[in-house]
């Protein structure tokens, strides 16, 4: 099969549609950013206190924990397509009710729906999007699930400043469905289909996700693939009894785990807190919308860069990155708010330096974890993989987003920062050291490297070579 990049203008497109769900929850997690500064102001509809402020923030991620497992459970039994669809419905009503919201509980109400939606969607887009990709562009295809995500922050800070809480949350409510529109005609994982032994509909499937109708080739590799995957059912404990699941699952929980820990969640949601905080020449709503552009830019060129800079050079460019910036970021503040140093002369270096870090963060940190999820785990055990590490991830960026307002009003924003820097240090150390290339390699030679058998990962080379 050819592997001109635009033969593949198919799976682009069932991706694209597949990811306007990622702009549903892109929008969730930037709409505190205009949002929350603006229910603090005494005129607010619905006045709220700082602490209401950052449970209003971190409440929705948090409650995507609760809904990681169950979807596992649907992407499994009912197919990843149809689940996908079912997490459209808590986003429109969540919307629904910030429209009619009244009260800080209803808003509280309104902010876990959608979380509830983004735990099933992180938890099945991967796998979705893994499974209906060719080995060339799989990785390109799994981080339109970041770039989709930041293109609906990007729409918040654009938008939000400039128009009521109601009006926002109104064409919140538009993607949810438009995404429900598009998505429902397009085609289920033809590994889903093969798994149940629906080889008819799994045929079907591949060739309305290919520009040719020679797909026999790859439909062999599938069901090989699934049959050395699915010859014992995969379990939650496998994953750690297994030493290759194992090994997957350590890569990816450090993977997630500096994205998060290294402040990325409290930089986005707090965007405009941060920047006026910081008192730099640029408004706040305007530097705001200055970082969502350069964030999607930034998410849009790793599709570029993944499949061909590869996945490790990436993370360790981004961990470097982000340690440095989250160090000179505590640094500036440290300086304007422990030491009252005049900081006019460099008034714009907040602006510059938090911009920088989401540049160096996207490109990696932010993107790549992702791709490398759809790779590193068999098809028995991935949905179980990708539900613990959306509960993983859901319960650090609760504690991100929630803490960084606590220890910033204690000890100030600098404290914070510096703990970041120390966090994405760390990460740095293990990728550096631990993380293995995945680029262009498939899902069974993947899978033998982390068995650490070189010798039989030549032989499925080869044999994959030979089809």
């Amino acid at each position: 099969m050819t592997t001109d990049k635009q033969s593949h203008w198919k799976e682009y497109r069932a991706a694209i549609c597949a990811t306007l769900i990622m702009v549903a929850a892109g929008n969730a997690i930037g709409w505190t950013s205009p949002t929350l500064p603006r229910l603090q102001e005494e005129d607010s509809p619905i006045l709220i206190t700082s602490s209401q402020s950052s449970w209003i923030n971190s409440i929705m991620i948090l409650s995507s924990t609760a809904s990681a497992l169950p979807a596992a459970y649907l992407a499994d039994r009912f197919g990843r397509k149809s689940s996908m669809l079912l997490a459209a419905i808590p986003y429109i009503i969540g919307w629904i009710m910030i429209i009619f919201a009244s009260t800080v509980n209803e808003l509280y109400i309104a902010r876990i729906l959608p979380g509830l939606g983004y735990g099933v969607i992180y938890t099945i887009a991967p796998m979705y999007l893994g499974e209906i990709s060719s080995d060339s562009v799989r990785g390109a295809l799994a981080i339109l699930i970041t770039v989709m995500n930041k293109l609906g922050i990007l729409l918040q800070y654009c938008i939000g400043p400039y128009v009521s809480m109601k009006a926002l949350a109104g064409f919140n409510l538009s993607i949810p469905v438009l995404f429900f529109l598009t998505f429902v005609w397009l085609p289920e994982s033809p590994y889903f289909y093969v798994t149940k032994d629906n080889i008819p509909p799994a045929m079907k499937a591949l060739k309305r996700l290919r520009t040719t109708d020679n797909t026999s080739d790859e439909m062999k590799k599938i069901k090989t693939t699934v049959a050395e995957d699915m010859r014992n059912r995969g379990k939650f404990t496998d994953l750690v009894t297994d030493p290759s699941n194992r090994k997957a699952l350590g890569i990816t929980l450090v993977l997630f785990g500096t994205q998060q820990f290294c402040g990325s969640a409290a930089v986005i949601s707090y965007a405009q807190q941060i920047f006026e905080q910081a008192g730099g020449k640029i408004k706040a709503s305007e530097a705001s919308i200055i970082l969502g552009c350069v964030q999607l830019c930034a998410a849009a060129s790793t599709v570029f860069l993944v499949d061909r800079v590869g996945r490790r050079p990436l993370l360790i460019i981004s961990s470097l990155g982000v340690c440095v910036m989250n160090a000179v970021i505590g640094s500036y503040f440290f300086y304007k708010d422990y030491l009252k140093a005049d900081m006019q002369s460099v008034g714009l270096l907040p602006v510059f330096g938090i911009v920088l870090y989401i540049v160096l963060y996207t490109i990696g940190l932010s993107t790549v974890p992702m791709a490398v999820t759809s790779e590193v785990f068999p098809t028995n055990v991935k949905s179980h993989a990708t539900s613990v590490l959306q509960i993983f991830v859901g319960f650090t960026t609760f504690t991100v987003t929630k803490m960084y307002q606590v220890i910033a009003d204690k000890f100030g924003n600098y404290v914070v920062f510096w703990i970041f820097a120390v966090c994405s240090f760390f990460g740095l150390v293990y990728i550096y050291f631990q993380l293995p290339e995945t680029k262009g390699r498939s899902f069974s030679a993947i899978q033998h490297r982390l068995r650490h058998n070189r010798s039989v990962e030549r032989d499925a080379e080869q044999q994959e070579q030979s089809f």
